[in-house]
């Protein structure tokens, strides 16, 4: 087995190992995730207040959805933190706090740079949107970040929490991401790349690119192809926890 099948190989494994509900408990996609569970109607086991006689519909997932993608950035225990600060100002009601239009607009930070003017012009762009649409799948990567995140279009930007965002709503194995949207193939997902994930695709040669950009997004997508034909984004997992999971397997063979 040459290194190319060995790397695909180790990808493969650790992926199906990383796809796995209990270490995403913690994490982002956790909020997008406890809202989808109450408009199926179960229990979403998380601890998060649920609203009496509330109607949830899959606009309150992907609102949060949108709030979670957009602040995952830095530590994990920071993340979630403040994107439970933002559901609380929502008073866990997101698309009732959208609708409303009377949203907490200062200069005070909600996570790290992103204020909560910010998180206001996001929650105003929701609600021009959501007065004419049923749903944001219909937009392209590039229509949500101008749409939706209030940024000018950039063709070359790598796009990473969109693309994040896109994983969790229509990757549909049932066991980390939500499959909500139906109309998009998993198989026409892009990587969501971080620094993180683009150093491990620069350690294992997956790609020579220095720009986390979205070439280097797509170039990666392409071998992660090889490892999963109709679901590279699986692959994310394993680009993920790559070096952890060697780590791991070089302290058992010691």
């Amino acid at each position: 087995m040459d290194n190319r099948d060995n790397i695909i190989a180790n990808i493969r494994k650790i992926a199906i190992e990383y796809d796995n509900r209990e270490l995403f408990v913690e994490d982002p996609i956790a909020f997008p995730r406890h809202f989808f569970c109450l408009v199926k109607g179960e229990d979403s086991n998380d601890g998060y207040p649920v609203a009496e006689n509330y109607p949830y519909s899959i606009k309150d997932v992907e609102i949060a959805a949108v709030i979670a993608a957009h602040l995952a950035w830095g530590r994990r225990n920071m993340i979630v933190r403040d994107i439970g600060r933002a559901m609380d100002e929502m008073q866990w009601k997101p698309l009732e706090y959208v609708m409303r239009g009377k949203y907490r607009n200062g200069p005070e930070s909600l996570h790290r740079t992103v204020r909560w003017s910010e998180f206001a012009m996001i929650c105003a762009n929701l609600k021009e949107f959501y007065t004419h649409n049923d749903s944001l799948e219909c937009l392209s990567p590039q229509q949500m970040r101008v749409q939706i995140f209030g940024q000018k279009e950039d063709k070359n930007c790598a796009n990473k929490k969109i693309h994040m965002l896109r994983r969790w709503m229509v990757r549909n194995d049932g066991i980390v991401d939500l499959g909500v949207w139906k109309s998009i193939s998993p198989k026409d997902l892009i990587i969501p790349l971080d620094v993180h994930v683009h150093q491990t695709a620069l350690a294992l040669g997956i790609t020579e690119r220095n720009a986390t950009d979205i070439k280097t997004a797509l170039q990666i997508t392409e071998f992660l192809k090889e490892c999963f034909p109709e679901d590279p984004c699986l692959g994310d997992f394993a680009l993920f926890a790559y070096p952890v999971a060697e780590q791991n397997k070089n302290k058992k063979t010691k």
